[in-house]
């Protein structure tokens, strides 16, 4: 039986990587190419290499993955769409609100898959932790704070810090809790010499009363990509650099010195890493949007979702901007 036919538009340094994934992906042939700068990094394993989105969906495509600069991916979702073909866009969805919902709608109104390639939510520690936290493991969840830092990534052009990367903390914490945000403050700082800011520190109120806090930059010599998850049973330690999940749970044993005991909070307990399964997260991203496509049981992130994250990404940017804090409510769906 014939695989689905694919197309992959955008070639550059997150284009690579799709390419592999989808060359060799399970009832998936990945037929044709394009990037107007042509296969600069060689790998269209001798598929054709074509130069525009109309080329490529001349080809008969049941789906395209989408990974060209920000500021394109609306003109070129949209051209999908109204060619009826499902589509995956890299992160973030579109470079503003207004571009992400009219992707949001014209994917909707053709009744096609559309999804936004989140990939840290196929990581597999946050993969754990989330299924755990369903399970009632960390019980009620009090505050999710992440870190996110390393040098700067040459790939990146046409946004900042906070559409490029915070955008990732923007949805996994969302996703992780289930739970959609209510406002947010933030400061940023523009470093580099660049337009756009390469730090931000920002904080943040999920609707059931979660806060929320990131640190994220492109300016630091260490790579770190943590998600500390704080619940009424314990912590969870998610680092998707390592994909590696840990617990440290509260402790149970009495404290019976009196000099320890006048803090009757949270002592420390047991620490454990869990033992999982690692996966390629883009694999598992390709994979599960493979099967929406083929209708059937599949975990992607929507682009409503994505528009959300959009619309909590400005309101970060205008925060800073503004020196205000930024409601959110009515605006971010759950």
């Amino acid at each position: 039986m014939a695989g689905l036919r694919a197309g992959l538009i955008g070639l550059g340094m997150m284009g690579r990587h799709h390419a592999r994934v989808l060359g060799s992906l399970e009832g998936v042939d990945l037929v044709a190419v394009a990037d107007p700068g042509g296969d600069v990094h060689g790998v269209a394993g001798g598929r054709p290499v074509l130069a525009t989105i109309e080329e490529l969906v001349g080809k008969g495509l049941d789906y395209c993955v989408v990974a060209v600069p920000t500021a394109l991916h609306e003109p070129i979702g949209l051209a999908l769409a109204e060619a009826g073909v499902p589509a995956l866009i890299e992160k973030p969805l579109a470079q503003d609100g207004p571009a992400s919902q009219r992707l949001v709608a014209a994917f909707e109104a053709a009744g096609l898959v559309g999804a936004v390639g989140h990939i840290e939510r196929y990581n597999p520690a946050l993969q754990q932790a989330r299924a755990r936290i369903a399970a009632g493991d960390l019980g009620r969840v009090y505050q999710v704070a992440t870190r996110r830092q390393g040098p700067f990534p040459a790939r990146i052009a046409d946004v900042g810090v906070v559409k490029d990367l915070a955008t990732h903390d923007i949805d996994l914490t969302a996703w992780v809790t289930q739970q959609p945000f209510r406002r947010v403050s933030a400061n940023t700082a523009l470093k580099s010499g660049r337009r756009h800011e390469d730090l931000v520190a920002a904080t943040g109120l999920l609707a059931d009363g979660t806060v929320t806090n990131h640190l994220v930059n492109w300016l630091s010599p260490l790579k770190e990509r943590v998600t500390t998850i704080t619940g009424e049973k314990g912590a969870f330690v998610a680092d998707t650099l390592t994909a590696d999940l840990t617990f440290f749970a509260n402790g149970s044993v009495p404290v019976t010195r009196d000099e320890l005991a006048q803090f009757r909070g949270v002592t420390e307990g047991d620490v454990v890493r869990y033992a999982i399964a690692k996966p390629e997260p883009l694999r598992v991203e390709h994979e599960q949007f493979r099967d929406a496509v083929l209708g059937r049981q599949a975990d992607i992130v929507t682009m409503r979702e994505g528009h959300n994250t959009v619309l909590v990404a400005e309101a970060m940017i205008t925060s800073a901007e503004t020196g205000n804090v930024v409601d959110l409510t009515g605006l971010v769906g759950g």
